[in-house]
């Protein structure tokens, strides 16, 4: 009988429900450590890549076959909303994304022009489609945005930071501003995730991958309303919701209650430590991608730990607590597919 999308590992195991395996997929599983993505990155840039459906849906699709993973991830960046909000988006070699008009001052916020994601961001839900009508029916694909935190980050320090102390210094001197920029950014975010699922997408992930740079008491005040409620609108496609975050063993407790179906982890806490503090959810995580770096035999009992941190508990599905390197070899993220299924 072949396989259906009820049939998904990962998707049962986002519902918490028993699976035959431990389903795992890595976040960025499509990239820089793949002979043929650096291939296509010799012809084309990265931006190129996003804006061409058909070159992003062979870009997503490349790892599937080749690490026999359980869901696919969407390729796509974080920052192509700020195009449409004409903030500028470039990527320098060496340097990553550099946003061109960033946001300094508080009546910028007031000037940032409406964006449909459906229609302003069309090329990548039509990336979806395509990857959905290529992928077997049992893998899932994930779509994902960035959480409001991380593109308001982004967006007024200009690129990437250390301490963020541009943000930060916006944050406190401009709250109205703030709280205005992030309450536009969470109504995008969340209906960006919510087009990708009504496109195909089997399961959407909200990426916060500087959130833990606040201190407990700034994520409440300052992001955990907009969280919520990017969440609470990805949710209305009635997908499952994975909520990631990276550093955020001091806040766990309120980024569980922002929302998500599974919480997404990093390595910073063990799994069985944060699934305590999430409570009756599926969690996600959480080997360190450095891990992927070391010889074979600490690589397998770093694996092996987080597999029985979890226990076998139903609702876990194995991850990376950030992205693969992009010197990470092949054969070693194979090799943990491989560990992983075999319990």
């Amino acid at each position: 009988m072949p396989l259906t999308p009820d049939d998904s590992r990962f998707l049962k195991a986002c519902r918490s429900e028993p699976t035959d395996a431990t389903p795992v997929w890595f976040m960025r599983q499509a990239g820089r450590y793949l002979p043929e993505y650096r291939a296509l990155r010799q012809k084309h840039s990265l931006l190129e890549l996003c804006h061409k459906p058909e070159l992003a849906a062979q870009v997503t699709l490349q790892p599937v076959e080749r690490l026999g993973v359980d869901a696919a991830i969407l390729f796509a960046d974080i920052l192509l909303p700020f195009e449409p909000l004409g903030l500028g988006l470039a990527f320098t070699a060496g340097e990553g994304p550099q946003i061109t008009r960033p946001i300094r001052e508080a009546n910028q916020v007031l000037e940032l022009p409406p964006v449909d994601p459906a229609a302003d961001l069309g090329y990548v839900i039509e990336a979806v489609r395509l990857v959905v009508r290529a992928l077997p029916p049992h893998v899932p694909l994930i779509g994902f945005a960035g959480a409001p935190f991380t593109l308001a980050s982004y967006a007024i320090e200009g690129g990437a930071t250390r301490n963020f102390a541009i943000t930060k210094r916006f944050m406190y001197t401009e709250p109205r501003a703030w709280h205005e920029l992030m309450r536009q950014l969470s109504e995008l975010v969340g209906r960006y995730l919510a087009a990708q699922a009504h496109a195909g997408a089997r399961a959407v992930q909200l990426f916060d991958s500087w959130v833990g740079c606040l201190s407990p008491a700034d994520y409440a005040t300052y992001v955990f309303p907009h969280s919520q409620r990017a969440l609470q609108l990805a949710s209305d496609a009635d997908v499952p919701v994975i909520h990631f975050g990276t550093d955020t063993a001091t806040l766990l407790a309120d980024f569980a209650r922002a929302g998500g179906d599974v919480i997404g982890v990093d390595w910073r806490i063990p799994l069985d430590v944060a699934w305590e503090r999430i409570g009756a959810r599926a969690i996600q995580g959480n080997l360190d991608p450095v891990a992927l770096l070391a010889p074979r035999a600490e690589l397998e009992r770093q694996v092996r730990d987080v597999l029985a941190r979890a226990n076998r508990r139903p609702g876990h599905i194995f991850n990376l607590g950030h992205g693969v390197l992009p010197e990470t070899p092949v054969d070693h993220v194979r090799a943990v597919v491989e560990w992983v299924h075999g319990g």
